[in-house]
C-alpha cells in the first residue's frame, strides 16, 4: 500500500477569510465601535486583493456590524442601547421558558453544563475574556437546546454574535463580572440538579437582569 501523501490544506475563499477576520475582530473588540476600516488595510492584513474585501464588507453590513461609506471604508457600528434592550428581552423570554422545560434535567445535560462551567473558570483564571464569553454563551445555549423546540433554538442562535460582542465589552468594563457570572451559572446548575424549575427560572431571570443593569448605564457598548 502506498504511503499517504500530505496534501496541502485548502484555504477558504478569499472573501470568507476577510469576513471571518473582520467579524472576529469586531466580536473580540479588536475593532471597536466607531473604528473606520479601509479596504486597503484589510486587504494587506489578510493577504488578498480588494475585490474579496468589498464582498466581505457588504456581507457584514447586511448583518448590522458595519456601515459602508463609498471611497472611505466601513465604520464598525457601536451596539445601541435599543439593541441591548432587545437582546435582553429576547433572552428572558427564551431562557426562562427553556430552563423550566429542562427540568428534570438529564444527566448528560448536567455533565455538559459542569464541563462548560469548568472551562469558564479556566478562561477566567487566564484572563481570556473572548474565550470566556464563548463558553458563557454555550452554557445558556445548551439549556435552550435541551428544551427540544427547534424554532426557539434557531431564534436563540440568531443572538449569538450580539451576545458575544456585548459579553466581551461588559467584562472589559466590569472585570468583577467574571466571578459574578461564574457564581450565577453555578446557581442555575444547582437548581437544575435539584430539579427545582421555579428556582432555575428565578436564577436565570436574576442572571440576565444583572447583565441588563450593567449595560443600561451607558448609551452604547463599543
Amino acid at each position: 500500500m502506498p504511503a499517504p501523501t500530505n496534501a496541502p490544506t485548502k484555504q477558504p475563499p478569499a472573501a470568507d477569510r476577510v469576513y471571518q477576520h473582520v467579524k472576529q475582530g469586531v466580536l473580540d473588540r479588536l475593532y471597536e465601535g466607531g473604528t473606520l476600516l479601509t479596504e486597503g488595510e484589510l486587504a494587506e492584513a489578510v493577504g488578498v486583493s480588494r475585490t474579496p474585501v468589498r464582498e466581505a464588507l457588504l456581507r457584514l453590513e447586511t448583518e448590522g456590524l458595519l456601515r459602508l461609506y463609498p471611497k472611505k471604508g466601513a465604520l464598525v457600528l457601536p451596539v445601541s442601547a435599543q439593541e441591548i434592550a432587545d437582546v435582553v428581552e429576547t433572552r428572558l423570554l427564551v431562557e426562562e421558558f427553556t430552563v423550566r422545560r429542562a427540568v428534570p434535567a438529564p444527566p448528560a445535560l448536567l455533565d455538559r453544563l459542569e464541563e462548560l462551567l469548568e472551562a469558564q473558570r479556566r478562561h477566567a483564571a487566564a484572563g481570556d475574556l473572548a474565550a470566556f464569553a464563548v463558553e458563557d454563551r454555550c452554557f445558556h445555549a445548551e439549556i435552550v437546546r435541551s428544551a427540544g423546540n427547534q424554532i426557539l433554538g434557531r431564534l436563540y442562535d440568531q443572538l449569538r454574535d450580539r451576545q458575544l460582542r456585548m459579553g466581551v465589552a461588559l467584562m472589559h468594563g466590569h472585570p468583577d463580572r467574571l466571578a459574578q457570572s461564574l457564581a450565577e451559572h453555578a446557581g442555575i446548575l444547582a437548581a437544575l440538579r435539584a430539579g427545582d424549575a421555579p428556582a432555575a427560572a428565578a436564577a436565570v431571570r436574576a442572571h440576565i437582569g444583572r447583565v441588563e443593569l450593567l449595560v443600561r448605564g451607558a448609551s452604547e457598548v463599543r
